[in-house]
């Protein structure tokens, strides 16, 4: 009984490293994206284009 439970067929074992994979690059992504949101509220410089500054001047 123990041995059918160990069992895990390929489909199975595919989708459990796509779920893995999405959750870490999910979870890296949230991150990048929150510290660059802490970074630009204490910065207090916004991101100004090379256009933008061109236009500006």
């Amino acid at each position: 009984m123990l041995n059918n439970l160990l069992y895990i067929d390929p489909g199975s074992g595919s989708y459990l490293v796509q779920v893995i994979a999405a959750a870490v690059l999910g979870v890296a992504f949230y991150f990048k994206t929150f510290v660059a949101w802490v970074k630009s509220f204490f910065g207090g410089k916004k991101n100004v284009s090379d256009k933008e500054e061109k236009i500006n001047e």
